[in-house]
């Protein structure tokens, strides 16, 4: 298979289009659209959705990851030849938002002394992470699922904890002979895949789901809380000193809830992916809760 052919769909996906893929490699975009033909007429499948952006068929996936595998290998091959100015790999990876927002920082401060890396975060729920890993979007991902994708390896890293805060002025507002307003208290989520908050609503017996504001920025999150717009679960690890100057109140003590997180990574033997996999596990072991 020809590894021209393979560049040129990893650029498409990418940069989302032909003409940027084209600026990537330095080449015209008829000559992109040459190759991505030659392709597809190697392997008798379309390969890439024409779009805003430009996404991988099924076909495609498996020719991307397999593009993937091969970027990585040709930069460790150029870099134990002595070719390092030439070596620099782009490595995409997926991560939670929660966990880049707090656990994960230090792993930026290690990929800022990586010369011949530069990293490309992919932002995705942890629940869904690894479906990046599957389609070939990402070389690793930390993700909740346990289960190795195919040519894949993974391992646990710890256990992210939850808890259900709001300002004490929204919980007094909501809290009525001495009980809680569960159905009543306006709530935050994340995003449509965000099921923490409906989780907890579920244990308590709320069928009809209260008013509901969507904040899909971690950060955000954490500013809307403050904000009193709504109760919602957050990581421990981003509260700060919230709970301890009383401008944040746990709604109910003993009601944590534990994502498990993993980090699945190609079985390929690199040494920026096994350099990653050493950052990725040394940050979680220091502030994640061991299993």
């Amino acid at each position: 298979m020809n590894l021209e052919h393979l560049r040129a769909l990893a650029a498409i996906i990418d940069e989302g289009t032909f003409e940027a893929a084209a600026d990537a490699l330095r080449i015209s975009p008829s000559a992109v659209s040459q190759r991505v033909k030659a392709l597809e007429a190697s392997v008798g499948q379309v390969v890439v959705r024409r779009g805003m952006p430009c996404t991988p068929t099924e076909a495609g996936s498996v020719l991307l990851r397999m593009a993937r595998q091969v970027q990585v290998i040709e930069a460790d091959t150029r870099q134990a030849l002595g070719q390092g100015t030439s070596s620099r790999m782009v490595m995409p990876v997926a991560v939670n938002a929660d966990s880049l927002a707090t656990w994960f920082i230090p792993v930026l401060a290690d990929a800022a002394g990586w010369s011949d890396t530069t990293l490309d975060l992919h932002v995705e729920d942890q629940d869904h992470s690894s479906r990046l890993l599957r389609r070939g979007d990402v070389v690793g991902a930390v993700t909740a699922d346990p289960l190795p994708g195919n040519g894949c390896r993974v391992e646990q890293l710890g256990v992210m904890r939850y808890v259900p805060v709001a300002t004490p002025g929204l919980r007094t507002r909501f809290t009525h002979d001495a009980a809680l307003d569960w159905a009543g208290m306006p709530v935050l989520r994340f995003n449509t895949k965000d099921d923490l908050q409906n989780l907890v609503l579920r244990l308590r017996g709320v069928e009809q789901p209260p008013p509901a504001h969507t904040v899909p920025s971690s950060e955000g999150f954490l500013a809307a809380l403050r904000a009193g717009l709504g109760w919602g679960m957050i990581p421990e690890l981003q509260l700060g000193t919230g709970l301890a100057d009383g401008s944040l109140v746990l709604l109910e003590d003993h009601s944590h809830h534990d994502v498990a997180l993993h980090w699945q990574v190609w079985t390929l033997d690199s040494s920026r992916l096994n350099r990653a996999t050493a950052s990725i596990r040394n940050a979680a072991r220091q502030q994640l809760y061991a299993r």
